[in-house]
């Protein structure tokens, strides 16, 4: 029996490639777009500096989220299986939960002063994981390795 379309993974995986393509559009974007996406100081101040550290880690991130958004796309169905595609799927779906999560400590520790940069991308990124997390949850009988 062939799964039905899994909107809410297809969902993640275009959610992870946007993240990816905005990681990419730091580097290019430069010291002004890691101020502006919330990246501190010391990595615009490096970037600035033409080190090469900002680039390194901003391509590693972007390289990750291309990948969590393979997975995603795997399972729905639209790219070939790829390996240990449950446990990755349960794993990118605890990562960016957790991080979502991480809005509920900065709310408790610093009330209406939580820094927009943690409000912001803590919510958008708990709408990832709960998009991986009910995909996941809706394609698990199809995700069985074979």
């Amino acid at each position: 029996m062939k799964p039905k379309r899994n909107l809410a993974l297809i969902l993640g995986g275009w959610l992870s490639v946007a993240a990816s393509l905005l990681h990419i559009g730091c580097i290019i974007g430069g010291p002004a777009w890691y101020r502006f996406f919330g990246a501190g100081e010391q990595m615009a101040t490096m970037a600035e500096q033409g080190s090469m550290t900002p680039t390194l880690l901003t391509l590693g991130i972007a390289a990750i989220l291309a990948i969590w958004a393979a997975y995603a796309f795997s399972g729905a169905g639209l790219l070939p299986r790829l390996p240990l595609l449950r446990t990755g799927l349960v794993m990118i779906s605890a990562i960016y939960l957790l991080r979502g999560l991480v809005l509920i400590p900065a709310l408790l520790i610093n009330g209406a002063g939580i820094d927009p940069f943690v409000l912001w991308s803590s919510l958008i990124v708990l709408v990832y994981g709960l998009a991986y997390a009910t995909g996941t949850w809706t394609a698990w009988p199809h995700l069985r390795p074979r």
